[in-house]
């Protein structure tokens, strides 16, 4: 049985404990409430872009433009505008992005989407071509993986559940014939770096800052960079894996295809008045909405990782003043036996 110094000591260590994690939740729940707000502010973009893409491409083939309609109209002037009632979307010089009342996304705290100089919305180079390459679909020879994770531990199961679905995607291309040098794991995150290095398979490049700041210049900037080698045959298919924020308490693993693009046909004729032609106009917004799509998942997954973390302290917190309780009975009972037994040496003595 421990002495009561010992317990005293386990205490205060308890103690302490439980002031570390009391604060580790309340910056987590902080940084949760900011991530919640930059990823809400960027769903309804992405979706009304998503939404434009895939009219765009049901309507593609198309002989002549269909009227705008009262869900909104959508055209580009000279120098590439284009606006929606329900969601406006332009593009200009620079090729900056801007949503309507429908789903505003405005550069601010929660989560800014702006281009400049360092990273353009629109790519000027980017052709109908190119458009119709990102939606080829080909027999995977080789394949790149673009996983994320976070940076630190602390999380719960966050960062074991995202490296164990990447390990299951791996185990798949694996089990069809594919070597460990036909799969290139992009790691976002030292935590799912470290573990893909010890699997053998390192990532190109790091990509720490990307999962402690997301930001939309460095996410643009990667995704780029794969596109590019998909475009040229480098990879025949690049995916997605991540944790997705759903709510506090659940953050499942996710695997999306990220290349070859894949949108469902559009029900019904096109509602949007297309100037100067459909493909020039999918030729800047596809690669806009496969930059964007990364630095979405990026928000996604910085939320999900808070929640995480958030939940995780909050548990440890529970369980520290639970054993801190029942120390502190197992104390004041050792102390109790400790009094009763020097008074009855007391009496006992003065008996004799």
């Amino acid at each position: 049985m421990p002495s009561l110094k010992e317990i005293k000591g386990r205490i205060n260590s308890v103690r302490s404990t439980l002031k570390i994690t009391s604060a580790m939740k309340m910056v987590a729940s902080a940084k949760l409430h900011h991530a919640q707000g930059a990823i809400a502010n960027m769903l309804p973009y992405e979706r009304k872009l998503h939404d434009v893409l895939v009219h765009l491409m049901a309507g593609r083939d198309a002989a002549g433009a269909a009227a705008a309609g009262s869900a909104g109209a959508f055209a580009t002037g000279s120098a590439g505008a284009a606006t929606s009632s329900v969601g406006a979307f332009a593009t200009g010089s620079a090729g900056a992005a801007a949503s309507g009342s429908a789903g505003a996304f405005a550069t601010g705290s929660a989560g800014a989407f702006a281009t400049g100089s360092a990273g353009a919305a629109a790519s000027g180079s980017a052709t109908a071509s190119d458009s119709s390459a990102l939606m080829e679909q080909r027999e995977v020879h080789r394949v790149a993986i673009i996983a994320f994770a976070s940076n630190s531990s602390l999380c719960g199961a966050f960062n074991s559940n995202a490296v164990r679905a990447v390990k299951a995607v791996i185990s798949e291309y694996r089990s069809a014939g594919l070597a460990p040098s036909d799969i290139t794991v992009y790691s976002i995150g030292r935590k799912m770096a470290d573990a893909m290095r010890r699997l053998g398979y390192p990532s190109p490049e790091d990509y720490f800052k990307l999962s402690d700041k997301p930001s939309y210049a460095p996410a643009a900037e990667l995704a780029q960079k794969v596109m590019d080698l998909y475009l040229d045959g480098t990879y025949d298919r690049v995916e997605l894996v991540y944790n997705h924020f759903v709510s506090t308490s659940s953050q499942p693993s996710v695997r999306e295809t990220y290349l070859p693009l894949s949108l469902p046909d559009g029900e019904g004729e096109c509602d949007y008045i297309v100037e100067p032609s459909r493909e020039e106009l999918l030729g800047r917004l596809m690669p806009l909405s496969t930059r964007l799509k990364v630095y979405t998942v990026l928000l996604d997954t910085s939320a999900a990782e808070h929640a995480a973390r958030t939940v995780a302290m909050q548990i440890a917190t529970d369980n520290g003043n639970e054993l801190l309780s029942d120390l502190t009975l197992e104390y004041n009972k050792g102390r109790q036996q400790k009094i009763t037994s020097e008074i009855l040496d007391i009496v006992g003595g003065s008996l004799q």
